[in-house]
């Protein structure tokens, strides 16, 4: 096995399947339902990243963890690393360090911001890519079936392979979340490509009543090389339109942690989970 690249578990959101304004506000899509979600590196059989994310009583927590490195599998199992909570009826996000016992909070209202700030910067770089990723027009770069669609642009390629929601309010659910979850990650960790075309690639998720079975993006990175990013990722979910057992404690677990943590802002949050990041690569078998 190939070694193990450098993996930010935010970064991964780029993969999960506009604007938050556009979507259905939350007393309109009750939805209870769990997501399970593993994250793949090219030609890697074992998941470099794994999440669960449980929809109910209208918000969704968002539970990411770090699979164990190949050195420790047999003996360590996969930690969570990050705990987010989407709730939409009060318009913020809460991004929980369980290990730090700190938290922050974000207001939809600053991921609005940073989308129109986005994409007024990608639009006019020299970068092909960037500015095609940009938009807003994403219309002529669709190929579909009943159960795939492809966006093609100028180096890059996204394939979705989709299965039915269990309802409307599911689909309408998991595009906010989904939707949320790359502006967050825009956010937190900028660089990359804009997240406009995965959000285009969301419109017509739930414009056909469907949810994401699987998701591979293939970048070309020759002109530009990308550190430590894979030119393919690929993320399989699997759909539950029923919560298990544990979920529950997990939640219950989560709000403790909530309620416990220590809030700091943004900037402090990040810059500490950067340094912690930073710590975990420079660890031997990490």
């Amino acid at each position: 096995m190939r070694q193990r690249r450098p993996f930010s578990v935010l970064a991964w959101a780029a993969l999960a399947c506009v604007p938050l304004g556009a979507a259905p506000a939350a007393a309109e899509v009750p939805c209870t339902m769990r997501v399970e979600s593993q994250l793949f590196a090219d030609g890697e059989s074992e998941p470099m990243a794994r999440s669960l994310t449980v929809f109910r009583d209208g918000v969704a927590w968002d539970f990411l963890e770090l699979s164990p490195a190949p050195a420790e599998a047999d003996t360590a199992a996969p930690t969570v690393r990050e705990i987010v909570l989407h709730d939409p009826a009060r318009e913020r996000v809460v991004v929980i360090d369980p290990a730090r016992h700190v938290k922050t909070e974000i207001g939809f209202i600053r991921l609005e911001r940073l989308s129109v700030s986005l994409a007024n910067w990608a639009r006019t770089t020299d970068d092909k890519l960037v500015r095609w990723a940009g938009g807003p027009d994403f219309g002529g770069c669709f190929s579909e079936t009943e159960d795939r669609l492809e966006l093609i642009g100028p180096r890059v390629r996204y394939a979705v392979a989709h299965v039915p929601a269990p309802s409307s309010e599911a689909a309408a659910a998991y595009r906010r979340f989904a939707d949320t979850a790359l502006l967050l990650k825009a956010l937190l960790h900028p660089g990359g490509i804009p997240p406009f075309p995965r959000l285009a690639v969301n419109r017509r998720l739930e414009a056909a009543g469907a949810l994401p079975a699987e998701v591979t993006l293939e970048i070309d990175t020759r002109p530009t090389p990308l550190a430590g990013r894979p030119e393919r990722l690929r993320c399989v979910h699997r759909i539950h339109p029923r919560l298990l057992g544990g979920d529950i404690d997990r939640v219950q677990d989560a709000e403790a942690h909530m309620a416990a943590s220590e809030a700091v802002d943004l900037a402090t949050f990040a810059e500490q989970q950067a340094a912690e990041a930073t710590l975990r690569q420079e660890r031997p078998g990490s």
